[in-house]
């Protein structure tokens, strides 16, 4: 990858450190307290960017599989998988930080019944799942099959993104018709959020590309010397 790249991924890393600390200041003392539930109710500001940051992530390994499939070429493949692994991170945090807000608003860890708590479960276990077959398998058979898996999972973003909105759910609507259902500071708080942790994902995403391209030249010239 050339310097232009790197010089991307510094802006980046320059960018996301002043970014998530601004983040982490609006979350915890500029946005008010909310009415309703109080201090807990600022965990949001860290669950749904992680939640948006994984489907983002997914929605590279959708591209990444596509192209992979069309070119044959393993970068696109590397790049899938680079995605994967920081979506799944990603998405890992998200449930963990949902359980953590559900008890404390509902009383309980988990609802099995909710369909946004269903299907994000469901989505984890699929990448997860897409994790497992690349470490299993041989390489390029292993990116075949991943890719599909890949681009066949990623339908079950929408189905988490539209399921408060198809079902009977717990969850609250941030987002109706009539706009967000937050104060002002909440969603300059939320906007900010969203674009650090997103300059977050490329930071990990970028170095995790550049960790498996060294693998891949590795394993190359391992076999041009057998």
């Amino acid at each position: 990858m050339g310097n232009k790249a790197w010089k991307w991924a510094d802006g980046l890393k320059v960018a996301a450190l002043p970014g998530m600390i601004a983040a982490l200041y609006m979350a915890l003392v500029y946005a008010p307290t909310e009415r309703t539930m109080g201090p807990v109710q600022r965990i949001f500001y860290l669950h749904v960017p992680l939640a948006w940051v994984s489907f983002l992530a997914f929605f590279v390994v959708f591209c990444g599989g596509i192209l992979y499939l069309r070119t044959r070429d393993l970068r696109w493949d590397g790049v899938a998988l680079s995605s994967a692994e920081v979506g799944v991170l990603f998405c890992t945090l998200m449930l963990v930080t949902g359980s953590i807000w559900a008890k404390a608003a509902w009383g309980t860890w988990w609802l099995w019944g909710d369909p946004r708590l269903t299907t994000t479960l469901v989505l984890w276990l699929i990448y997860l799942g897409y994790l497992m077959l690349r470490a299993l398998s041989e390489e390029e058979r292993a990116a075949r099959v991943a890719a599909v898996f890949g681009i066949v999972g990623f339908l079950d973003v929408p189905v988490v993104f539209f399921s408060i909105r198809w079902w009977h759910s717990i969850h609250g609507q941030i987002i109706t018709s009539e706009g967000m259902n937050l104060e002002p500071e909440m969603v300059r708080t939320l906007w900010v959020c969203l674009f650090a942790f997103t300059l977050l994902y490329g930071c990990l995403l970028f170095h995790r590309i550049m960790l498996e391209r060294a693998r891949y030249l590795t394993l190359r010239m391992g076999k041009e010397v057998l």
